[in-house]
């Protein structure tokens, strides 16, 4: 069976493309995409295909699918641009008679207010209305959306947010991998919705989690909604992220990052990626460079 995914160039993608070469599947049945090859061309050396696939030029998207068999559709990181980019790809599948498409939507799609919840909820009713085989997976916020500002966070003390005392179910990147790569390549899943998320917490339990490994305090800093975006774009954010980002924080303070679902464990075969591993890997890592 071969198997298409697309951004794999980016964060979630590459690691996708990396677990289904862990766990076996022969290179030559992998199908690379992105807009630019070149970032894709240690891939092509270990023997994958590696393909252009640019969602504004459907012609790209129809050669990319030639001949495959199951398709992993990233959601594309422009907010506005979302739906319309996830349509068209699935219209490509569609035509080629990709036999499962494989959908990274977000945790509690279908009930979330957020903005971002919007154009998952409207891929995923498309998807459901194409006619094609389709397994949805629902990935909760990453933990690396919190790792990753690390060095702020260690410079400040502080984790900012405007969640309030709502619990996130975090989960990495690497377990959400992990998870894609199953149902990619096992039978079984076909027509199933799952919600993956890790152990949940608060935003001040997240605070004391980065003070356990740093050994020093940090304290979570809650403020409004319109504070939170304006501190993003002072930091240099652009204004439609920082938007995007508070509008997401104020979801999670209402619960829609939340999910008690176990679906992440069965599809992995192992607990969840814990907040403290993550946070203690992010400093490992950043003592190293």
């Amino acid at each position: 069976m071969s198997i298409v995914v697309t951004g794999a160039s980016g964060h979630l993608g590459r690691l996708v493309v990396d677990q289904l070469l862990a766990t076996g599947t022969p290179p030559t049945q992998i199908v690379a995409t992105g807009r630019r090859t070149d970032k894709l061309a240690d891939l092509a050396q270990r023997d994958v295909t590696v393909r252009r696939a640019d969602f504004a030029d459907p012609a790209t998207l129809d050669d990319a699918l030639v001949g495959t068999d199951a398709m992993l559709l990233v959601s594309t990181s422009t907010v506005g641009e979302r739906f319309d980019n996830a349509r068209t790809a699935i219209d490509a599948a569609v035509r080629a008679g990709v036999s499962k498409i494989v959908y990274t939507s977000m945790v509690n799609a279908s009930t979330a207010r957020m903005t971002l919840a919007d154009a998952h909820r409207r891929t995923e009713e498309y998807l459901r209305n194409s006619g094609a085989a389709f397994v949805i997976l629902r990935n909760g916020w990453y933990l690396e959306n919190y790792t990753d500002q690390l060095p702020v966070i260690a410079q400040y003390h502080a984790l900012m947010g405007s969640a309030r005392d709502g619990r996130v179910s975090a989960v990495s990147r690497r377990d959400l991998a992990a998870a894609a790569a199953a149902v990619l390549t096992q039978d079984g899943h076909l027509g199933a919705t799952y919600e993956l998320g890790g152990t949940a917490l608060t935003l001040a339990e997240l605070a004391a989690t980065f003070s356990d490994v740093l050994g020093s305090p940090i304290a979570y800093q809650d403020m409004s909604v319109a504070d939170f975006t304006g501190t993003l774009t002072a930091a240099g954010l652009p204004a439609e992220m920082a938007a995007s980002v508070a509008d997401a924080d104020a979801g999670l303070a209402r619960g829609e990052l939340f999910t008690a679902s176990d679906d992440l464990a069965k599809l992995i075969g192992r607990p969840a990626i814990t907040a403290h591993e993550a946070v203690r890997e992010a400093v490992t890592a950043a003592k190293s460079r």
